[in-house]
């Protein structure tokens, strides 16, 4: 199997995690530019609001899981 092979099998088997991770990465950025770009806060604030993006996926990312395993 080459590289290309393995990699379209990759993405056509995660193709609707992969775009719920980009989408939410997207938003996530644009709203924290958008608060801090309002603030006019430090930029170690900023890039600790962005880094904090990784643990709200996570917990959204959780949150939705256990929604779906008690219907």
């Amino acid at each position: 199997m080459t590289l290309a092979e393995t990699v379209r099998d990759h993405v056509a088997e995660h193709h609707d995690g992969m775009l719920f991770d980009l989408v939410f990465a997207i938003i996530w950025v644009t709203v924290v530019t958008i608060v801090f770009g309002a603030l006019d806060a430090p930029q170690l604030v900023y890039y600790g609001a962005l880094a904090s993006g990784v643990v709200a996926y996570y917990g959204f990312a959780m949150s939705m899981d256990l929604a779906r395993e008690m219907n």
